[in-house]
């Protein structure tokens, strides 16, 4: 048996695996993404089943393996189980969670991701924001902790207070991300803004998103 350790983390993708096991994608703050098996817990009564679902936040003790972890106990802080209730919500959480994990590595420092993720995830749940701000915080946010934001877009059209605005989002600390409030003008701006940066620099197809389109136009 390998050493366990313990890490801190959120579930972004939970895959059913044979009979009974189930394949888990964590995003962790100590060693970035990382896979892991959870044996048994699809077996009816298994106290690590709602531990092992998508959106999971809290300590994972793990095996190490040759490739992979192996789930030895489960510790949750925040199931986010709001974003069930609320169908538009879920579905713009899962993005979150498929674009944390196309941009993170294993073995690499994603606390930050992992960190804004959370109050994302946060921000969802509260209802306090409309939910196109936030997705619009959340992409702008991906790309300036990967090193991919472009700058503010030259734009001779954006207000004073959607440039700030844009600024902020991009030198704040998670903790502080959704601590602004913006006039109506200024937030359809910026998630105009975003509609733009996400186009043209993430290169990536979310599932989530299509679902979202159909069901939502959005």
């Amino acid at each position: 048996m390998g050493e366990t350790v313990k890490l801190t983390g959120i579930i972004l993708r939970a895959v059913d695996y044979s009979e009974y096991d189930r394949r888990l994608v964590i995003l962790t703050s100590d060693r970035g993404k990382i896979t892991a098996f959870a044996h048994g817990v699809r077996k009816s009564g298994n106290r690590f089943m709602a531990a092992t679902e998508a959106f999971a936040f809290g300590n994972f003790s793990l095996g190490e393996g040759r490739s992979a972890y192996n789930l030895r106990d489960a510790e949750i802080i925040n199931y986010f189980e709001g974003l069930r209730g609320n169908l538009e919500a879920y579905y713009l959480g899962s993005y979150f969670l498929e674009l944390s994990e196309y941009y993170t590595r294993e073995n690499n420092d994603d606390l930050e991701m992992l960190k804004f993720l959370y109050q994302s995830l946060r921000a969802l749940v509260s209802g306090k924001y409309d939910l196109n701000l936030v997705r619009a915080v959340f992409e702008i946010k991906t790309l300036a902790v990967n090193g991919e934001f472009p700058g503010v877009l030259k734009n001779p059209q954006l207000q004073e207070g959607t440039i700030h605005a844009i600024n902020y989002i991009y030198s704040a600390a998670a903790e502080k991300l959704y601590s602004f409030k913006l006039r109506k003008d200024i937030e359809d701006e910026l998630v105009y803004a975003a509609d733009i940066y996400r186009s043209r620099f993430i290169h990536f197809h979310s599932k989530s998103l299509e679902v979202m389109k159909e069901l939502f136009g959005s």
